[in-house]
Order: C-alpha cells, then structure tokens, then sequence
C-alpha cells in the first residue's frame, strides 16, 4: 500500500500491550529522544561502556561515511554482529528520505539481538526509528521486551506515528529529552536509573 507520497507502507503488527498490562514492567523502560545529530547515540554507547560486568543485549546505529558524506547507515549488535540497514544506493520500494531501507537486515539482527532472554541485565536499543520500524521482526521483539520485566534503555525519534508514537504512551516510561547542554551527563544519571531499578 501506498501513501499520498507514492512511499510504501507496510503494515504494523498489532499495539503494544493496553497500558495496564505493561504499566508494572515499564518503570523499568527509559527512553531517550532528542533532534537529530544532538547525540542520543553517543550517550547510549557511552552507558554501555560503562556497563561493564553488565550481559547487554541489543543494538546501536552508525553512519558510514565517505569523504565527509553520509551515504548510510548500519547497526551493530553488542556481542558484535553488523548488518548495513539503509544506504542512498540501495534500490527498491522501503525508503527513507534519500535512503534505501534494507528491511531484511534489519529483521535479521533484531530476530537475534533483541530476543528475550533471562541471561540478559538490559537491553540498550538505538533507535526506535522510522527505519527500523519498517520491520516486523524489529517491532515485535521490541514488544515483547516492552512487555516483560527487563530493563530497557533506548533512544526514540523526537517524532514519529505508529510504533514510535506507542512507545512513547507505555505507562510508567520515563522520557528524558537528550541536549547539548545535559548529554555529557545523561550516561551517568542512566546508569545510576539502571541500578535502582536492578539493585
């Protein structure tokens, strides 16, 4: 199906779960938004680094570049997998803005790296964004952690429908707004959030 643009939408799998079944586990969700470029990533890799000891699980996002020029972007797990999610070269129907979307990728790192597992002290996601949210598999892995008692940190478009806009509505997350001004210190207040809430 299209839409007024001539892009293609796909379908989202069903809402996350009504706010009072995943409201008791979502004090444990913390979310991190912010405009583009102002370093959402780097807080999120920088808590990692600071969660050593910690058995992480989930996945971040970085730009390839080439003579000063974003052409892409990939995402890489924390055990240390890689898949290239979306390139300006990348032909077919998934786009995002100038960018190919390569929705497979996409499924095939978040099938792995995104599931549930007992093993696991927190998953940390960059970014619930409108590429990553062109995949089911992403979509609903995501919503079984939401859904369970597991620590989640991750960062979230500043705007967004469908899936991102539901993320935000889950009872009980906090949304903390990532500047200039605090995201030097936002890793620290992240990991002391962390361990109230895994003490």
């Amino acid at each position: 199906m299209t839409n007024a643009n001539g892009r293609i939408r796909r379908s989202t799998p069903e809402r996350l779960p009504a706010p009072e079944q995943c409201g008791a586990a979502r004090s444990k969700l913390l979310l991190l938004t912010g405009v583009p470029g102002v370093g959402k990533t780097t807080v999120l890799r920088t808590l990692a680094n600071a969660l050593r000891g910690w058995r992480l699980a989930g996945f971040y996002t970085e730009e390839i570049r080439a003579a000063g020029e974003r052409l892409g972007f990939r995402i890489a797990s924390f055990d240390g997998r890689e898949q290239v999610m979306a390139r300006v070269d990348f032909p077919g129907p998934c786009r995002v803005g100038k960018y190919g979307v390569d929705v497979a990728a996409i499924d095939r790192l978040a099938e792995s790296a995104l599931a549930l597992d007992a093993g696991v002290d927190v998953y940390l996601v960059d970014e619930i964004g409108r590429m990553e949210c062109l995949s089911p598999k992403f979509i609903a892995r995501m919503r079984a952690l939401l859904g369970s008692e597991k620590p989640v940190v991750a960062t979230v478009a500043l705007q967004g429908r469908g899936f991102i806009e539901e993320v935000k509505e889950c009872v009980g997350a906090q949304r903390w707004v990532v500047t200039r001004d605090n995201r030097t210190a936002l890793p620290e207040r992240a990991l002391a959030w962390l361990k109230e809430r895994t003490g």
